[in-house]
């Protein structure tokens, strides 16, 4: 059996800011941190033979906190960009509550929910998809077939495709779907054979990731 874990970063300070983050390389807030090291205590069962990461700092400190703290900072960590974060072009930096009363809303929603729509000068979710798949497929699974024990930590929108094609999801679905930070993602396989999905709830840890209500920012939800 090999098994596949994914993990979206802790909260960072775009997060809790409320800003459109993508490639912009920043820093986990104290939350997000303390997150990844709960999320940790959730994977105990697990003795990882590779990690994978972006290069983007928000999920290489979530994947190097998680590994310390289950005594596998020895792990390989190989970070790629092919895992980066959607690139969100002109509305990087943007405050999105801010973003959706200059554009309104509907437009926000669908820069943001829409699977094949880019933002002004950004990539789309399958765009996203475009580059993450493929080193997924070739670089990552056929070691999972082999019997390996694999983490992947990486942002919410480079997850969305790979999610969508392990859960047989249609497009909407995929761009629609909660991805928790901090929350693990379980796959198992029987060689290439997808037998077993689970999404491992940790209590304790700022879950949300896509409001854009004051509010809802304040606890996190971002």
């Amino acid at each position: 059996m090999g098994t596949l874990i994914l993990i979206r970063h802790g909260q960072s300070q775009w997060n809790l800011e409320n800003r459109f983050t993508g490639w912009s390389d920043v820093p986990l807030t104290d939350r997000g941190r303390a997150d990844a090291k709960t999320a940790a205590g959730s994977l105990k069962e697990f003795h990882f033979d590779v990690a994978y990461t972006s290069h983007l700092q928000r999920a290489t400190e979530t994947l190097e906190i998680i590994l310390s703290t289950l005594g596998q900072s020895q792990v390989p960590l190989i970070k790629d960009s092919a895992l980066n974060e959607r690139y969100y072009g002109d509305l990087q930096g943007l405050n999105k509550a801010e973003t959706a009363t200059k554009y309104g809303q509907e437009q926000v929603t669908l820069w943001r929910r829409s699977y094949t729509t880019r933002p002004p000068n950004g990539e789309s979710i399958e765009d996203v998809g475009y580059r993450v798949l493929p080193y997924v497929r070739w670089t990552i699974l056929p070691q999972v077939y082999e019997g390996k024990t694999i983490i992947i930590s990486a942002s919410g929108n480079s997850m969305r495709p790979i999610l969508k094609m392990f859960d047989n999801v249609d497009d909407e679905t995929a761009a629609t779907m909660e991805v928790g930070l901090c929350t693990p993602y379980i796959y198992t396989f029987d060689k290439e054979k997808l037998v077993q999905r689970e999404v491992r709830q940790v209590p304790g840890i700022v879950t949300k990731g896509a409001s854009q209500t004051e509010s809802n920012v304040q606890e996190g939800r971002v």
